[in-house]
């Protein structure tokens, strides 16, 4: 072998081993980076939220730099049909933002496993939530927010007609007090209207848990609606209507409830906890939160927004410690406080709001002396939610004097009843 020939041979040798270790190197890099785990959580927001989750996620990130959060966005009338496709084309979210966690549930990951004590982590929210995230004694779920259902009132019309609204629990209005004030804030204050109401079945069945009633029997297998509390509720939103205390034109006409409070000419909306937000740049007149009044007992209907994880993503424990994460008191507080929201933790009912701090606490009480079988009820959402629609034209055929509130809750429990029948 000639010298040149010694050397080519060497040269390539070297050639041949500078690229091995070129490879070898980029091979480590692939290798580093297909350790990051990357997870897709289907999201949907209602206000300032997504701004908010955005920069939590980034916070996580830093903290566990091989977790990549993919935050997928839609529209919050596509979550359902999107969470619905993704799972049936077989290719689950790692998680996901719900609101109804009954027709997930069989899909969802039973996240008992992952943490340390199922108990102590359930024990960290109000009771009234834990239908909506115990399902068939399974977690399924852990809560993120808590909404209720309250009472908002224009504090000018009040003041004018000399009219003072309950400033703590021991002071609630019984329904006959609460309707007597109402009239005497239209007779001197000159409100147009002594009350406007969501159109939503589960904004008026807030009146039949006062009133001691409930939508399902309290073990779920049959309609409980069109009790003697059933009738008596309707009965007496039909009666609000005939005094003109509530306007026609919301229920029967499709106007809007919060362009009518905004008008300033409505003594009180009821409404839900995440008005505070909505309200919160009417500069035209006074407003606030008082209590709601009671039936034969005080009550409000809680719900919320919840995290689920998925069978089938192949990310099932990272997706859990994601969800402990951002459930924990100063995730969770942090999230609720800055998008005025309400925390479901025990011990974050009262947060430092930039705005409305009093009014987010009042609604926090009615949660916590709401009504069991309220959440029992609404968390059922694979019977809600067949049946709602017809809840609330059925309401709507007695205000219109199409039917009696016993014939038309008499149809909505037979149609309650074949729902339960059919799961």
């Amino acid at each position: 072998m000639t010298r040149r020939t010694t050397f080519k041979l060497i040269t390539s040798m070297v050639l041949v081993m500078l690229l091995i270790v070129l490879t070898a190197c980029g091979n480590s890099g692939t290798n580093a980076n297909s350790k990051q785990t990357t997870l897709d959580f289907l999201w949907f927001s209602d206000g300032k939220e997504g701004e908010v989750i955005k920069e939590i996620i980034k916070d996580y990130e830093q903290t566990n730099t091989k977790v990549k959060i993919n935050l997928i966005e839609v529209g919050f009338k596509d979550i359902q049909t999107k969470l619905k496709t993704m799972l049936s084309g077989g290719k689950p979210p790692a998680l996901s933002r719900v609101t109804d966690t009954g027709s997930f549930a069989n899909q969802a990951v039973d996240l008992t496993p992952y943490v340390d004590n199922a108990d102590q982590f359930e024990d960290q929210f109000i009771d009234s939530l834990k239908p909506y995230y115990v399902i068939n004694d399974k977690l399924v779920a852990a809560p993120m927010d808590v909404t209720a259902n309250g009472l908002i009132y224009n504090k000018t019309l009040f003041d004018k007609a000399g009219v003072k609204v309950p400033t703590s629990p021991d002071q609630v209005w019984t329904w006959d007090e609460y309707t007597a004030a109402l009239k005497e804030v239209m007779d001197k204050g000159g409100a147009r209207y002594g009350m406007v109401w969501d159109v939503t079945p589960h904004r008026w069945s807030t009146l039949l848990y006062q009133n001691g009633g409930s939508i399902l029997t309290e073990d779920g297998t049959a309609a409980a609606i069109n009790s003697e509390a059933g009738i008596r509720s309707m009965e007496q939103f039909k009666q609000l209507h005939q005094e003109g205390i509530m306007p026609e034109s919301v229920w029967l006409g499709g106007e809007n409830p919060n362009n009518l409070f905004r008008s300033g000419t409505v003594a009180t909306h009821w409404a839900g906890n995440w008005m505070i937000s909505n309200y919160k740049d009417i500069t035209d007149f006074e407003w606030g939160v008082t209590y709601m009044p009671k039936g034969t007992q005080r009550s409000s209907v809680p719900g919320g927004k919840f995290l689920m994880a998925f069978k089938g993503s192949g990310y099932e424990q990272e997706a859990a410690e994601f969800i402990e994460y951002l459930t924990s008191k100063e995730v969770n507080s942090k999230y609720n406080q800055e998008s005025l929201f309400m925390s479901p933790r025990k011990d974050s009912s009262v947060l430092n709001y930039e705005f409305g701090k009093e009014m987010f606490e009042i609604f926090a009480d009615e949660l916590k002396n709401s009504s069991p079988l309220a959440a029992n009820d609404w968390s059922r959402q694979t019977i809600i939610s067949k049946i709602s629609t017809d809840l609330k034209n059925n309401i709507v055929e007695v205000l219109s004097d199409k039917a009696t509130p016993q014939e038309a809750l008499d149809r909505t429990a037979k149609l309650i009843n074949e729902a339960i029948g059919s799961q």
